[in-house]
């Protein structure tokens, strides 16, 4: 079958990878518009939900992704440099650009063909392809040619954000919590690369405007950011540029698509659907979503029942976890009614965000604000993580890793 996937992301990378792996005679190739290493952001967040399936695919790439990762432990509300909450369990970061650079290097050695600085102005382009694959993210240009057919919907979020780095390295993932005259202002920040985090600050509208974001220049307003957050940064830089590109203010634009298939095109990854940043599963659904179309052409004899099985399940799959992201939004968007509270209080609210809470819960979360509590639940999480590590065969050393939390 011959294949073209539009966007050299995660999705379209990860998609080409993995067809190869299962019928080395497709003729897939990969075409991005943007120069080799060109990418926005600085670290992505992921899960063991997604190392599992990584290394039951391609344990190759899975180990290249792994090694260049970061461990971070717990999660910490921090409210005017010096109140501080706390949340458990642990997740992995890796570098944007670490991350596309395996994916590229293994779909190349698989065979595939990835092309750079090449634009698709129409699909008239592609006419020779057996399967299209729009993987071009949220402003997807194939899905934008087609629009009607997909059923588009593209939603934007109120809150502004910017999408920084930091010399400043934590430990755990961050959210702190800054009172200006103008309102909060806040970031969330966690581990990208060695002495790097990624570090994204969001507000309000009606408080960027007030601090005078809207007219700033790109580095008056990184000056006065690392003004606002001197105390949780310790004193420490913002950094705007990421691969030779400034960091720009931008809104969420959540896109939703009646159908993710249009004929012979399919769509994956953010072209297809997106999920707020804030609870860190962008790239782990891009991932998946090429890991099961992947699949779904292995075990069909027919491309249209292949096509037509992955966008009814993934459709149907996906609701619950995009509700969930325009849940998290909405929490952020009206974070100001919950931060005259104790940062413990806020923790919670952060943390129940998503639903009801039983009156244990409360309570089991104020125990575990003690630090001897904290300190074992994070010796659990060592304990468990080593033992998926075993499970799913990753390279390792003979215990489990140390914490630097404290």
């Amino acid at each position: 079958m011959k294949i073209t996937c539009v966007g050299a992301g995660p999705a379209g990378l990860y998609f080409a990878i993995s067809a190869k792996l299962r019928d080395a005679g497709h003729d897939i190739t990969v075409i991005e518009r943007d120069p080799p290493g060109a990418t926005y952001g600085w670290g992505v967040v992921y899960w063991d939900n997604l190392l599992d399936p990584l290394y039951a695919n391609d344990a190759e790439s899975a180990q290249q992704i792994r090694s260049a990762s970061t461990l971070w432990q717990e999660q910490q509300i921090v409210l005017g440099g010096t109140d501080y909450g706390f949340l458990g369990g642990y997740g992995f970061s890796v570098n944007r650009a670490t991350l596309l650079d395996v994916l590229a290097e293994r779909a190349t050695d698989l065979g595939v063909d990835v092309h750079y600085e090449q634009d698709v102005q129409s699909l008239d382009e592609l006419a020779d392809s057996d399967l299209i694959i729009g993987a071009d993210g949220a402003g997807s240009k194939v899905r934008s040619l087609h629009e009607d057919e997909f059923g588009t919907r593209v939603e934007t979020g109120s809150n502004p954000y910017i999408w920084l780095g930091t010399d400043k390295v934590f430990d755990r993932f961050t959210f702190a919590f800054e009172r200006t005259s103008a309102g909060w202002i806040w970031f969330h920040a966690y581990p990208s690369s060695a002495g790097v985090s990624t570090c994204i600050v969001e507000t309000t509208e009606q408080t960027w405007k007030a601090l005078g974001f809207d007219e700033r220049g790109d580095e008056d307003a990184v000056r006065l950011l690392e003004k606002i957050f001197e105390k949780p940064l310790e004193g420490h830089s913002l950094i705007s540029s990421s691969r030779g590109e400034a960091a720009r203010w931008q809104r969420f634009t959540q896109v939703l698509n009646r159908s993710w298939r249009y004929e012979n095109v399919m769509l994956l990854g953010d072209a297809a659907h997106t999920t707020h940043f804030s609870i860190g599963s962008g790239t782990r659904l891009a991932i998946m979503d090429a890991m099961i179309l992947a699949q779904k052409l292995h075990d069909h004899e027919h491309l249209d029942t292949a096509l037509r099985d992955f966008d009814q399940q993934g459709r149907s799959a996906l609701r619950p976890l995009q509700a969930a992201g325009r849940t998290s939004m909405a929490w952020f968007e009206r974070a100001d009614r919950y931060l005259d509270r104790e940062a413990v209080d806020v923790a919670y609210a952060m943390a129940a965000r998503g639903g009801a809470q039983s009156p244990w819960q409360y309570r089991m979360h104020q125990a575990t604000q003690v630090p001897a509590v904290r300190k074992g639940m994070r010796w659990y999480d060592n304990g468990h993580r080593w033992y998926l590590a075993c499970r799913r065969g990753e390279a390792l050393g003979s215990r489990p890793e140390k914490s630097t939390s404290r």
